[in-house]
């Protein structure tokens, strides 16, 4: 017959006893040890990080979001602003452009008006007389080497006649305009106004041949001008 050691009955025994016991404490409730809360402990401080975390996060968007804003209304200050002085500008520039117009209009007008009364006023002075005519062609003229070729052309062209006019071609004036209505651009008086004849007959002369003497030269050569 084996022999059984009463102590190791003994120590066994108590081990069971107390492992039983935890279990049972577990099962009824009763409070965890030290070493069971130690995990719950390290669970709330992580969730407190994470909260924290968020926070932080929240406030950082928070402030880059007033900063875009802040940005943003600077933005829209600074094209508006701009935006009004362009306008303004653009505002000047055409208020100086429509004065400029209208101070050029009216400086059109008045000398317009000025050569009008003028040539009325020389019209009503005019001899139409050979005399009055030739005279009348001297003031025009100045030169009086060039009037000589002037007078030279006008004499064998109209003999001074003013009203001269071809049957055949129409010609017309002192200087035998072809078409006579060529004159219409020294002035629209140029049917009766011996003196819109001279100055458009000199600006021809001028302008074709370069001067009322060259002129007479090619009619010498050719027999017309």
């Amino acid at each position: 017959m084996s022999r059984i050691s009463v102590r190791g009955i003994a120590v066994a025994s108590a081990t069971a006893v107390t492992t039983v016991g935890a279990v049972v404490g577990v099962a009824s409730g009763s409070e965890p040890t030290a070493a069971a809360s130690q995990p719950v402990e390290a669970a709330d401080a992580t969730l407190l990080d994470t909260i924290a975390t968020g926070q932080q996060a929240n406030a950082q968007a928070a402030s880059f979001t007033e900063q875009a804003q802040t940005q943003q209304a600077e933005a829209q200050a600074a094209a508006q602003q701009a935006a009004a002085e362009a306008a303004r500008q653009k505002a000047a520039a055409e208020a100086a452009a429509k004065k400029a117009a209208q101070e050029a209009a009216a400086a059109k007008a008045a000398a317009e008006k000025k050569a009008q009364e003028e040539e009325q006023s020389l019209q009503q002075t005019i001899d139409t007389s050979v005399s009055g005519i030739q005279a009348l062609a001297q003031q025009i003229i100045g030169d009086s080497h060039q009037y000589q070729c002037f007078s030279w052309i006008v004499s064998r062209e109209s003999g001074w006649n003013y009203q001269a006019t071809n049957p055949s071609t129409g010609a017309y004036g002192l200087v035998q305009a072809l078409p006579g209505d060529k004159m219409a651009s020294a002035g629209s008086d140029w049917r009766t106004n011996p003196a819109t004849q001279i100055k458009w007959g000199l600006s021809y002369m001028d302008s074709r041949y370069g001067s009322p003497c060259e002129a007479q030269s090619f009619w010498e050569n050719n027999g017309w001008y």
